[in-house]
């Protein structure tokens, strides 16, 4: 099992802008590699890789992608992003088996679930998840997919009250169990790449058995 030791981060502001955020997290360097391959019929390895820090409220999250195929048709909330070029975060902050996934694809569209497993998890309200900020290289607009060499980033802020059903009072000393994933599922070359390994028979990312762990330091 990995673990990641997430470092504090601290702004002159409570607040600060998004840019600033991100140039931030570049400074921590080459970052986390999300490269394992779980699955033979899925060879295709883009490069990616992410930081990750956080503050006393806030959890900060860089993905850092190059990839031959890219795709952001999904513009709306919970959609199914998977299908398009997507990074994903999922997080249990508890050892009472229930964890968040939060799916993002190349323009910031956010699919967002809550549960125990794929069978019960529900959609994160709406209104939530728009307290999760972020920012990305491609902007806002959709891509039909493109073919060629694409770079992108992905910056992403997620306020503890995401976490609606748990209470976060501190982050400092927590330990979360999480997984880091890259896919495609509707690309001309799909893949499904993680951070940790999973052990399943077939590609499926909701499985907080193989999660590894982030200790907030």
């Amino acid at each position: 099992m990995k673990i990641i030791e997430v470092r504090k981060m601290t702004f002159n502001t409570l607040n600060p802008e998004m840019n600033e955020i991100s140039a931030t997290l570049d400074k921590l360097g080459t970052g986390h590699s999300i490269d394992v391959i779980n699955w033979k019929e899925y060879q295709y390895k883009p490069e990616v890789r992410f930081n990750i820090a956080y503050s006393d409220k806030e959890i900060f999250l860089k993905y850092y992608i190059t990839e031959k195929y890219f795709k952001a048709e999904k513009t709306r909330t919970n959609q199914m992003v998977c299908e398009d070029s997507c990074v994903e975060f999922f997080v249990s902050p508890a050892d009472d088996g229930i964890y968040y996934n939060f799916e993002f694809n190349g323009i910031g569209t956010c699919l967002a679930g809550s549960g125990t497993s794929r069978k019960d998890s529900s959609l994160v309200p709406e209104e939530l998840i728009k307290k999760i900020r972020r920012i990305t290289s491609f902007g806002e607009l959709p891509v039909m997919e493109k073919k060629g060499k694409f770079r992108w980033t992905i910056t992403l802020v997620f306020p503890v009250e995401v976490f609606f059903r748990h209470k976060i009072n501190e982050m400092n000393g927590k330990t979360f169990k999480a997984n880091f994933y890259k896919c495609g599922d509707k690309l001309s070359n799909p893949h499904y790449l993680t951070w940790n390994r999973v052990e399943t028979a077939a590609p499926d990312y909701h499985q907080p058995g193989f999660f590894g762990q982030l200790k907030f330091v």
